[in-house]
């Protein structure tokens, strides 16, 4: 497994070095993607782009939103012939001591998409905890499943081969409909998803891009689409599901 970090970041400046010195123990190459953000930030990750030889830092000029930076760094990963690609975000959200968990579960199950389960603190708003339900209720109905357990959480490892057939076919959202997009996309494809739980704090000071009401109405929006998607595979799910189901009642027997 050739595994790499990809960093979407967006006026995030208080805690990236912090978050770079922690990946630095891996030894993977870390791509951090400036999507447009502000001249202090981008003097910041100039400098820690200086500081350490194994970053690689790409500026878009304007700001294209989360999904758009992270399908940067996730073409820039395939082109550095990485097999896997663990995203992590900006902002200090994720628990970096369980990155271990991750790497693992990728390194046993390689064709696999690894996603973070989150355990939420007391830093999470109510709006943001149950706002995820609508999300997680129309993602059951879009991918016939109930064990897709959560699809927002930006703290996963890509599988770039399977990552690269589909975007040779499929189109995917630029900004904060990407992750639940590409998590149901990949799954309609036929890739496995397995979850790992990690807690998620929201830091005092840190900033969140996501925008209540305008990356609502786009998340509604991507919802529908996926639903009517969803309809025109619906023969090739229902007989994927009931395969799987009996795989499984004859490897109990």
């Amino acid at each position: 497994m050739k595994c790499c970090f990809v960093i979407p970041c967006y006026n995030h400046d208080l805690v990236i070095r912090d978050t770079v010195i922690a990946l630095t123990q891996y030894s993977f190459p870390i791509i951090i993607i400036d999507d447009g953000s502000q001249p202090s930030t981008k003097e910041i990750l100039e400098q820690v782009a200086q500081e350490f030889d194994n970053v690689q830092l790409i500026q878009h000029v304007d700001n294209g939103g989360k999904g758009a930076a992270m399908q940067t760094g996730l073409a820039a990963a395939i082109e550095k012939k990485m097999t896997h690609a663990l995203q992590v975000d900006a902002d200090g959200q994720h628990d970096l001591t369980d990155l271990q968990a991750f790497i693992q579960a990728a390194e046993q199950h390689p064709n696999d998409l690894i996603s973070g389960q989150p355990v939420y603190d007391s830093s999470i708003s109510k709006g943001r905890f149950y706002g995820r339900y609508i999300t997680h209720f129309w993602v059951a109905l879009e991918t016939l499943s109930f064990k897709v357990i959560d699809t927002m959480c930006g703290y996963r490892v890509y599988p770039l081969a399977e990552y690269k057939t589909l975007i040779s076919t499929a189109t995917l959202g630029k900004r904060m409909d990407f992750d639940i997009e590409v998590m149901v996309k990949l799954i309609w494809q036929g890739v496995n998803v397995r979850f790992v739980k990690t807690k998620v704090h929201y830091p005092e000071f840190g900033s969140s891009h996501f925008h209540a009401f305008k990356d609502n109405v786009l998340i509604s929006k991507m919802h529908t689409r996926l639903f009517f998607g969803m309809l025109w595979r619906l023969p090739k799910l229902v007989l994927r599901k009931l395969f799987s189901s009996q795989s499984s009642k004859q490897s109990k027997k």
